[in-house]
């Protein structure tokens, strides 16, 4: 998906900034660059960027000082300070000046790029509340991370079928995150204000469904003392999910059947049905139409619940959602344990977006909590991830030195190439092998890419 915002970056430092500005340029932003501070606030007056990435630290003054001007014109946009030099004190007189973030150096191009997106999407909700907003107040996201087109689809047939009373079936694999998507349905139905009851079907003994469910008289069975309400008077007015609905008694399906035909339960022990008003959302991780061919589901409850159905996309379909996920429950964790800023280094990000992630996002999330808890300092490394999940980066195929072909031969030490010669050499065959791109070849060399940049101008200027 292609960015159409336009983001100002004002770096001294030439090698930084290219790498910034390729890196940015990635994600489909038209970028502007300057150099210094009067350069950068001119351009941002004149071109009105929708995000500004400022070095704290240049040649005639400082990053703050383009965010003052921006604001002593009533320019309000989002700022981030990045230095090299950062302390406490200066991040925070950053933020009270009105910066939005503030990084320090060595920056990691994949947490700016992240950052970048969810400031931009702050603005653009900020701007769109009243359109993408309920009554509820619901955010526009639904509660639900991640900006793939899996996730976009959803979330809009979220709205549709909120604003139908029907029951609704939610697919999807275990850790998808199916009741999440069953409270997104009832915050943006007129239920909102009604209770939102879940419950787990495999939980429940079968000799305790029926009562769980409608309730029962004082007397009905052993143990029953006095009346109890059930969960479908519960959530009279609102919502109940049933999860995992594929667990539930065949018994209990014809009774639910006739609850949603008629709206009315029958208490075990009561001699009269009473009337109850609720939507049945249920959620299954199983193929209820194969349950049914095996007799293990009724027919006639399943398309009952299939006229509304939701597919939740598993997280290996959803690409860069694994990384906005990582980094939400990164920060989620990392408040718990009141350990501060953390992120994840740029090999950690390789090794998540490498892996299939058979639990889905609920295995992501235990895997975050993981990291937090192994990590002693602010960058997340793979080592600090589950052994499942850590894999062996793969390298370029190949025998004897790159770049000089079939080795260093039995010849005199005078004709032996020196190491700048190899690596210079191997820096060419590696750019040469992925075609040019630079992020793909600083992986492969095991460097950061500003160094990288460095070694091409260098080798440029050597001719």
């Amino acid at each position: 998906m292609k960015a159409s915002e336009t983001l100002l970056l004002i770096e001294d430092d030439a090698s930084l900034r290219t790498l910034l500005q390729e890196e940015l340029a990635l994600d489909g932003y038209r970028m502007l660059v300057a150099a210094n501070s009067a350069e950068g606030a001119a351009m941002a007056l004149v071109e009105a960027p929708d995000l500004v990435i400022s070095d704290l630290r240049l040649p005639d003054g400082d990053g703050l000082d383009v965010l003052r001007k921006l604001q002593a014109e009533g320019r309000v946009v989002p700022f981030v300070i990045i230095t090299a030099f950062g302390t406490v004190d200066q991040a925070v007189d950053a933020l009270q000046a009105g910066a939005d973030d503030f990084l320090t150096k060595p920056l990691s191009t994949e947490h700016l790029r992240l950052k970048v997106r969810r400031l931009l999407a702050h603005a653009a909700l900020s701007h769109e509340l009243a359109r993408y907003r309920s009554a509820s107040g619901a955010p526009a996201n639904l509660g639900l991370v991640g900006e793939s087109a899996a996730m976009d689809r959803l979330r809009r047939e979220i709205r549709q079928v909120a604003r139908s009373e029907a029951s609704v079936l939610i697919n999807g694999e275990s850790g998808t995150g199916k009741e999440l998507v069953a409270r997104a349905i009832h915050r943006e139905s007129e239920r909102r204000d009604g209770p939102f009851i879940p419950v787990n079907c495999a939980g429940i003994p079968p000799e305790l469904m029926e009562s769980e469910f409608f309730g029962h008289e004082a007397g009905a069975f052993t143990g029953a003392r006095q009346a109890r309400k059930g969960l479908f008077a519960e959530a009279s007015g609102g919502t109940l999910l049933l999860d995992e609905i594929g667990e539930m008694p065949l018994a209990l399906q014809a009774k639910l059947l006739r609850v949603l035909q008629e709206g009315q339960v029958k208490p075990v022990g009561a001699e009269r049905e009473e009337p109850v008003d609720v939507r049945i959302v249920a959620a299954t991780h199983v193929d209820l139409m194969q349950a049914v061919r095996q007799g293990e589901f009724r027919e006639d409850l399943y398309y009952r619940l299939e006229t509304l159905m939701l597919t939740v996309p598993p997280l290996r379909e959803r690409g860069d959602d694994v990384e906005l996920l990582a980094m939400h429950f990164l920060r989620q964790s990392a408040d718990r344990h009141r350990r501060g800023f953390m992120r994840l280094g740029e090999a950690t990000l390789k090794t998540l977006a490498d892996y299939p992630f058979p639990g889905n996002v609920r295995e992501l999330a235990s895997a975050m909590e993981r990291a937090v808890t192994f990590c002693d300092g602010e960058v997340v490394q793979p080592e600090h991830l589950p052994a499942r999940i850590r894999k062996r980066q793969a390298s370029l195929p190949g025998q004897g030195w790159p770049g000089v072909a079939g080795g260093i031969q039995e010849e005199p030490t005078a004709s032996w190439p020196t190491l700048e010669t190899l690596q210079q050499q191997y820096v060419r065959q590696v750019m040469d092998r992925v075609d040019g791109n630079k992020r793909r070849a600083a992986q492969i060399l095991g460097i950061n890419r500003r160094t990288l940049y460095r070694w091409l101008e260098q080798q440029d200027e050597a001719g």
